[in-house]
């Protein structure tokens, strides 16, 4: 494993926070702070015509209301903030870390652009590990285990009623502009997957299941979605991620801890048949990320672990196959303690 340097570490940092500032100070309206359940939220409130339209900012916590507080400086600074991440995006290309290919960046981009990660919507899978370069300190081994043509994004759909808040412009009209079209799928209706023509590169969209595993909506989003049964415990508490194309794309991705447990549950799950070559995979991404951890952050390794195998026989059974095949793997975790 290649650290990244010192210097790459804290730009990507620097990058980060700078697109978090960016994401607020583009928000028009006055903030205005609203309890759904049992959590609050910030919303930008400003009449459309005669209505009043709420556009969310983000779960109410001390770094929101930090940003709230210096809103109309950061938007008097813009323009400099832009010149800054453009420096900062081609200082850590000249650092080694690996940038988002165009085809891919664009379509992040056009998605970050209508509030898909604003509103909650995370990027799983492959594009999700590619992405943890920053976040891990780590260059990322170039292969198999990081090749991929897919954009998976995911959201809770209870979070995707109680927003009320929606992606402008729709998807659909944002997917057509980059000549994505829609698969056409068993559920007619409810689109939850986009095919662009020539690339073959494919957007899907998915959210928890807890049993039957079947299309839902995501009225935020304004698509529909696969419901996957264990992609709660991947997407619970997100963090956010910086992807290097033009002068940065603010992401959403799982905490890689989470990421790294969930790839051993997945595996076991599609090991046989068509799948085989997923798992083998996704096994891969797994030992990669659990080695990671396990030296520099075996805290939320363990945590991760723990919380994983407290939920029951069956997750506890699918984690302990895939660890049958990766012995090396199964000692780091077992070390930790969990």
């Amino acid at each position: 494993m290649t650290p990244l340097s010192s210097i790459a570490m804290s730009a990507y940092t620097d990058l980060v926070r700078l697109l978090k500032d960016d994401a607020l100070s583009g928000v028009e309206g006055k903030p205005t702070l609203k309890e759904r359940g049992d959590k609050a939220y910030w919303y930008a409130a400003r009449r459309v015509g005669t209505e009043m339209r709420f556009i969310y900012i983000g779960e109410n916590s001390d770094e929101t209301r930090a940003r709230i507080e210096r809103i109309e400086e950061l938007r008097a600074t813009a323009k400099d903030r832009q010149a800054e991440r453009s420096r900062l995006v081609r200082l850590l290309r000249a650092e080694g870390m690996t940038p988002t290919d165009r085809a891919t960046g664009s379509i992040l981009s056009a998605m970050a652009g209508a509030g898909t990660f604003r509103l909650g919507g995370t990027i799983v899978g492959t594009n999700a590990f590619r992405l943890y370069e920053g976040e891990l300190g780590l260059r990322l081994p170039l292969g198999g285990m990081a090749n991929t043509g897919d954009i998976d994004i995911a959201q809770f759909e209870k979070l995707s009623v109680a927003l009320q808040d929606q992606v402008d412009p729709d998807l659909a009209e944002t997917f057509s502009a980059l000549k994505f079209a829609p698969v056409p799928g068993l559920d007619n209706g409810r689109t939850w997957r986009w095919a662009q023509g020539g690339s073959g590169q494919l957007v899907e969209f998915l959210t928890p299941a807890f049993g039957n595993e079947t299309i839902r909506d995501l009225p935020a989003l304004g698509v529909g979605a696969q419901a996957l049964n264990y992609l709660n415990f991947l997407i619970a508490e997100p963090i956010f991620a910086a992807a290097l194309y033009r002068s940065g794309v603010l992401v959403q991705v799982p905490r890689p801890e989470r990421y790294a447990i969930h790839k051993l549950i997945i595996a076991d799950r599609r090991r046989d048949g068509a799948g085989s070559l997923k798992s083998a995979k996704d096994r891969e991404q797994a030992a990669f990320l659990i080695e990671a951890m396990g030296e520099d952050r075996p805290d939320d390794l363990a945590q991760a672990y723990a919380t994983a195998l407290e939920v029951g026989p069956r997750w506890r059974a699918h984690i302990d196959n895939s660890l049958k095949r990766m012995p090396e793997t199964k000692s780091i975790l077992e070390s930790l303690g969990a």
